[in-house]
């Protein structure tokens, strides 16, 4: 298994039929169009490959917020379908936590979907803390 940071438009592109699986609405345009507006403001992916193909991508962030300093927070975690249980997602945590500590990052963090109680155990198990409420306004 091959490991890379992506930090390009051109090297995430590939990656969408995976970031499909996790938000099945964005479209190739869609998915385009943000990787131009996120990538210039820290936002990476870390990608996980066997034998030439992606199977497990997640997005990242690293910036600086008051309440706790420097950061890393994870964004659209996806591991292949066929790839799930197989200890990958678990391999892809230690990797962005690695990546964390060698950018001085006090934290890492992340979102998971109130629904998705599947993800609620595996970051737990990881050592991660419910901390509070992420609250959205569609507009």
């Amino acid at each position: 298994m091959e490991i890379k940071k992506l930090t390009t438009v051109a090297e995430m592109l590939p990656n969408l039929a995976l970031i499909q699986q996790l938000s099945p609405k964005i479209t190739a345009d869609g998915y385009e169009r943000m990787l131009h507006e996120m990538v210039p403001h820290n936002y990476f992916q870390m990608a996980f490959f066997e034998e030439g193909r992606c199977i497990a991508v997640s997005g990242y962030w690293i910036a600086t917020k008051l309440y706790c300093d420097k950061y890393l927070e994870i964004d659209n975690f996806v591991v292949d379908e066929q790839y799930r249980g197989s200890g990958i997602g678990g391999k892809m945590v230690d990797v962005l936590v690695l990546e964390a500590e060698a950018n001085q990052c006090k934290t890492v963090m992340l979102d998971a979907y109130v629904e998705n109680f599947k993800a609620h155990g595996f970051y737990y198990h990881k050592g991660f803390i419910a901390r509070g409420y992420h609250y959205l306004k569609f507009l």
